[in-house]
Parts: C-alpha cells; structure tokens; sequence
C-alpha cells in the first residue's frame, strides 16, 4: 500500500518554509525525485529533498536559507544553476525548472529554462519524475504524468520517455536503473533492458567516480549479486569490472571440473553482507578470487588448480582500483590484505589447529583478523548439508584458538619485547643487518612458540643469537 497522504509531512517546519519562500517569490515550487519516491513507498526518513522551483532554484535556495534557523550558507553551482542548503540533518537541492539537449559525446547536457513538464520529461524514471505542489492553490497534490505510481505499484523501472533517448542521452541512467532495481527489488521494463543492452557501450562516456559511485550503491544493498547478475547480463560488468568476468563458466578436463568462480563470488558477497555494512569488506567479499583467472591450470595427476591466486588477486586490485579511480589510500590496502590473505584462515580449518598456525596467522593479520575470519566464512557455498556444517564447525574452533592464544600469547600487531635500539646499546653497534637478523630470531621464535613474549626470554635469545654471528656484549 502506497503512502499518498503528503498533507501530513508538509506540515513539517522545512516544508512550511518552503511554502512560505515559494509564495514571498512569487513562483512555483514542487518537490521531487526521491523524497517523493521513498514517502510514497514508505521507506524511512529522508534526508535529501529535491526542489524544483519554477523560476530561480539559486533563489529560492537563498531565501530558505535565511527563513530556516540555523541554516548553513547556500552552496551554488553556476554551471548547472543548481544551489544546496544544508540544514539540521538534512540536505535540500534546489533547479530550475529546465529542458535538456544533449550530443553524443557528453552526458553534460545543454540547458535551458522549461515549465514543470520539460522538467518531468527529462527524469530518469517515472517513478522519480512524481512531483508534489509546495504551492498554496493545490498544495500537496500529486503531480503523476507518466503513471509512475502504477509503476512504484507493480514494481517496475521504466523510462518516461523512450528508454533508447534517456539512456543514450545519459548513459549513467543504465547503472541507476540496475541501482534502483536492486535497491528496491524491483523489475526493469523489457524495453528499458533492451535499450540497456543496445546502449552498454556507451558506458565509456561516464567519469569513472560516477560509475563507482553507482556501484558503491549496489555493494550496500542487501542482496548486491542482483544488481552484478543485471550488470552482466546486459553487457556492462565487461566494460566495468572485467576481472570478475573472466571468473565465469567452467571448464572440464578429464571429467574433472572446476566450480564457477563468478556465481560462487556473488554468493560470498550475499553472504557475507548478512553480517557486515563495511563497504569496503564486501569490495573485498567481490574480488577475493579474482587472482583464479590468471592463475587457473589443469594438472593431470592433481587437477585443477589456482597457486597463489591470493597473491595475484592482491596485486590486481591495487590495478583495478588505479582504474576505476577508486582511493589508492588504508582502503585499498586494506582490500588487497584480505584478498592475499583470503585463504590463510580456510587453511587452518581444514588441518590440525597449532598455536603457531594461529599465532601467525593473528600476528600477520592484524588489526582485519575479525574481518578476515567473516570473509573466510562467507566463502562456505557448499551445498552439501554434512560439508557445510563441519566448515563452520571448524571455524568456531579456530575462533576459540584465536581467543586463547590472544589471550596469552598477546601477538596482534606485537612489537618484539627486544628493541633495535636495545640490540644496538647491548652489543654496540651502528644501523646493521645483524640488528635485523636477531629481531626477525626474537619475533620467530615467539611466533612458533619456542619463547614467550615477554621480555627476559627475548633478552636470553638476543644474547645467544648475537654471541652465534659474532657479536660480544658491550661493557660500559
């Protein structure tokens, strides 16, 4: 059941004084696109209002600022008269009304000023081009002119005008239509996808940074394997993210075959987002085996096999996200981490449980261990009931090693108990590789267990391993 009743939410504070900005101007102004579309569908709170003022959007935008208390300064954007206010918790984005024209180069359109109609007809869908009256002769009226609640009602994602001139004129429409669809769990229209297929090309005209945007869009969504099922059966995963492209299908040598590494990457992706809202986690979730393409081999006494995946998955990323100009910052190092590291804790599952397996692995992993251990079980698709419930029996066993080796061994992210600058004093010696040799002794030994990490059995061990290279302890 769709939420028709607007009366009630425009007696709020921030639309009476849209209200009272639109009357004192002496123009019309409407809300529209997602504020109106989630009201009606009922979800949440919104926090970003479009207003479409017929006339100055820049002026209205001054004047809300200054009726609103509190209010921060008008943001204006000239080159597309476009301004935003910014007030309490909300976001307001104010246009005029306006037709677009565009060439075949550019999703930059030409523009010029239009009615409330031009205005409708140049919105993506028709479930985002439903305004809502702010003005006081029909104030909270729907304005519907392509059935856009019919489609909000049956669940579809449509172009208001022909799909082959909305997504052609601007490309980036294909990527928000998939968004939306998998946002909402709706359908797009036949002829929409079609028109997608036809236009996927395209593509290419797009900045980077908004396609990754969209795709941000559809890592947060519950169920992202519906949007990149979308992306790739209509041409644009190819154009976007190839890497997982080359993960599809299966080959078979010798009746032995290998699983499909793409579906079974967007059923870890799936899984993993019941347990987490990190974005960046699930980024790892989705290229955790791109590294199997380049490396997948037939051996014919052993099989199929992908050697050190882990490894080139993690230097693909650093390429991939250099690509798609995504930040080369902590994030994308700390993607690559769980990408090489992917495999380390299913390793452990799988064999007798050491501490010195789980001491390395907790010093090695650091501070993602905890997310590290989330991927590792998301990456449990067996369908095979028995399988699947020792996997995860398993991993509660290599989470409880974990906590007791913690516990006693204290190994995250753990500086030797011995410091360089202690090695330098006790045998006096300037910057050297023999400081070096006797920290990375110190550290191996507590990591296999042969010391404790503490400091009178790390001094004993720099003592015996200096007297073996030749050092003699300094007298002061």
């Amino acid at each position: 059941m769709l939420n028709k009743d607007f009366n009630s939410v425009l007696q709020k504070e921030v639309f009476q004084a849209l209200s009272r900005c639109v009357e004192a101007l002496n123009i019309e102004g409407y809300l529209v696109g997602g504020f109106v579309r989630d009201h009606l569908l009922g979800r949440g709170k919104a926090k970003d209002i479009d207003v479409v003022a017929i006339g100055s959007g820049i002026e209205l935008a001054k004047a809300i600022q200054k009726e609103l208390p509190d209010a921060q300064n008008v943001q204006i954007f000239k080159s597309y008269g476009t301004a935003m206010v910014k007030w309490q918790d909300l976001t307001l984005e104010f246009v005029g009304a306006r037709k677009e024209s565009y060439t075949e180069e550019s999703r930059n359109p030409a523009v010029s000023k239009g009615t409330l109609e031009d205005d409708q007809n140049r919105r993506d869908f028709t479930i985002n081009a439903l305004a809502v009256s702010l003005n006081a002769h029909n104030k909270g009226m729907l304005l519907d002119p392509f059935n856009g609640l019919d489609d909000l009602k049956k669940g579809i994602i449509k172009t208001p005008l022909e799909p082959e001139v909305t997504f052609s004129d601007d490309p980036l429409r294909m990527l928000r239509a998939i968004r939306f669809a998998t946002q909402l769990n709706f359908e797009i229209e036949a002829q929409s996808l079609k028109s997608i297929q036809k236009n996927a090309d395209r593509i290419a005209i797009i900045s980077k940074e908004r396609i990754v945007e969209e795709l941000h869009k559809i890592m947060l969504t519950p169920q992202p394997s519906v949007g990149f099922l979308l992306l790739e059966q209509n041409g644009l995963l190819e154009l976007i993210l190839p890497e997982l492209i080359q993960l599809k299908g299966i080959e078979e040598i010798e009746g032995q075959r290998h699983k499909d590494n793409f579906y079974h990457t967007l059923e870890v992706v799936d899984n993993i987002c019941k347990h987490t809202d990190d974005l960046w986690l699930r980024w790892a979730a989705l290229l955790h085996d791109i590294g199997k393409a380049p490396t997948k081999k037939f051996h014919p006494k052993i099989g199929w096999t992908f050697h050190a995946h882990e490894f080139v998955g993690s230097k693909m990323v650093y390429k991939l996200f250099k690509r798609l100009k995504m930040p080369l910052n902590e994030k994308m190092k700390y993607v690559q981490k769980l990408v090489m590291m992917s495999s380390r804790p299913i390793i452990i599952s799988e064999e007798i449980v050491t501490d010195a397996a789980v001491r390395r692995l907790v010093f090695d992993a650091g501070e993602v261990l905890e997310d590290l251990i989330t991927l590792c079980e998301a990456d449990i698709t067996t369908k095979n009931p028995t399988r699947y419930k020792r996997y995860h029996h398993n991993f509660k066993i290599v989470r409880q090693k974990i906590e007791e080796v913690e516990e006693r061994d204290r190994v995250r992210n753990f500086q030797p108990p011995v410091s360089g600058e202690m090695i330098m004093e006790h045998f006096n010696l300037s910057p050297c590789k023999e400081i070096g040799l006797i920290k990375e002794a110190i550290k191996e030994a507590i990591l296999e267990g042969e010391i404790p990490n503490e400091y009178n059995a790390a001094f004993e061990l720099m003592l015996k391993k200096g007297s073996e290279i030749g050092l003699e302890v300094y007298e002061k």
